[in-house]
């Protein structure tokens, strides 16, 4: 079974960063991603990762106007690579493996021509840092008219930007509130693929519930080769200790494999 990062955007929100990144540790977590740490210091965050060891998977670029991010906005490319910039500056600081350049609510040819040119900026100036640069389909229920709406229309666009450091945000939840079969999709993304989110189908709570089986889900993908953490990003409903019997399940599950 797979390991597992918790995403410090749902989990422990009620506490800074530094201090969620203490309990994701004290909970078991293998490693942690964030998405908007921009106000948080970063003395204090980069000193949680020292003493826990947990590495930090990535963030994310800022919301933008809209709230979804603005790298495909043809009237907002200054600002998006300012945002890129911002993201990449902060990210190299904490070590994050990766940044998610948003997109934003917007279609059409020039849009994409507009993401395409700034995914290619983000992933030379990622490039300078080590890092990589992942893009994320968003499901049309909870982000009506995002720009990048499925994983075929992402694999098109990162065969088209060809470059090895931009890769696919595999979100398992959004996948299935949209595209159908998980397994399918995760099969035919699967070369492409950079991260991986879960959240239960299709109220995105813990994994344990909903119309998707983690189980048989995780198998899949630790049979696939699949070496990285696996991000919990999930609603919560109180306190964030209080949902996660799953992770003491599925754990048990990987030490039993």
């Amino acid at each position: 079974m797979p390991t597992f990062s918790a995403n410090l955007g749902f989990l422990w929100t009620d506490r800074p960063l530094a201090e969620a990144i203490q309990a994701a540790h004290r909970a078991g977590f293998d490693a942690v991603e964030c998405h908007f740490p921009y106000a948080e210091p970063i003395n204090e965050v980069t000193q949680a990762l020292e003493q826990t060891g947990l590495p930090m998977l990535g963030l994310n670029t800022v919301k933008g106007p809209q709230g979804a991010g603005m790298a495909a906005l043809p009237e907002a490319i200054d600002a998006a690579r300012k945002a890129i910039d911002e993201a990449i500056d902060y990210g190299s600081r904490i070590n994050a493996q990766h940044v998610h350049v948003m997109a934003g609510q917007t279609e059409g040819q020039h849009a994409e021509n507009t993401y395409l040119d700034n995914l290619k900026y983000a992933s030379d100036r990622a490039h300078a840092h080590g890092m990589g640069i992942l893009i994320e389909p968003l499901n049309a229920f909870d982000v009506p008219g995002y720009f990048l709406h499925d994983t075929a229309y992402a694999l098109e666009l990162l065969d088209t930007v060809d470059r090895t450091n931009v890769r696919l945000m595999f979100d398992c939840y959004h996948v299935g509130r949209t595209e159908g079969d998980v397994t399918a999709r995760f099969d035919a993304c699967f070369p492409s693929i950079g991260h991986i989110q879960f959240a239960s189908v299709p109220d995105r709570g813990p994994p344990d519930r909903g119309t998707l089986d983690y189980l048989e889900l995780f198998k899949r993908i630790d049979e696939s080769g699949w070496a990285h953490p696996l991000g919990a990003e999930y609603r919560v409903d109180g306190r964030t200790e209080a949902t996660l019997a799953w992770l003491k399940t599925f754990q048990a599950h990987r030490h039993d494999s």
